[in-house]
């Protein structure tokens, strides 16, 4: 990790390490909070209303599968600026940036539906990692 640090300092300038903060934390509050606060009604939705006792592991995962594709599926715009922003030092000298800021970005890119670009491999990835994360955390607890 260091060495990273490292790198980007030397290849950028220090500041470089902030790129992406501001989205990286819209992305974060919005994405955590709708996947975690939707895992418990998701989960329950599954076993039904009736059940009594443990939630069988299998509809932990599916709830925390569920859960995953829904929030970055809202969440997508987010994280699609914090890349673009985080890759603005990746152009050669003299081009100019394309964005001056996070809302810049979220009301520049072009039309509404470009913010979900990469939503595919998003939802598949953020769906896999919650499904874990959650699924065996509530097995766990």
């Amino acid at each position: 990790m260091l060495r990273t640090v490292a790198t980007i300092a030397r290849e950028e300038d220090l500041s470089a390490l902030s790129k992406g903060i501001v989205p990286g934390l819209h992305r974060q509050c919005l994405n955590g909070g709708l996947r975690i606060a939707l895992y418990e009604p998701v989960k329950n939705f599954y076993v039904g209303d009736d059940h009594v006792g443990d939630v069988p592991l299998s509809k932990k995962i599916l709830a925390g599968f569920t859960t995953g594709a829904m929030a970055i599926a809202v969440a997508n715009p987010t994280d699609l600026v914090k890349v673009r922003l985080q890759a603005k030092g990746k152009f050669p000298p003299g081009v100019p940036t394309r964005y001056s800021g996070s809302l810049n970005a979220y009301s520049t890119i072009q039309g509404v539906g470009a913010l979900w670009t990469g939503i595919g491999p998003n939802i598949a990835r953020n769906a896999i990692i919650n499904a874990a994360e959650l699924a065996s955390y509530d097995q766990v607890k």
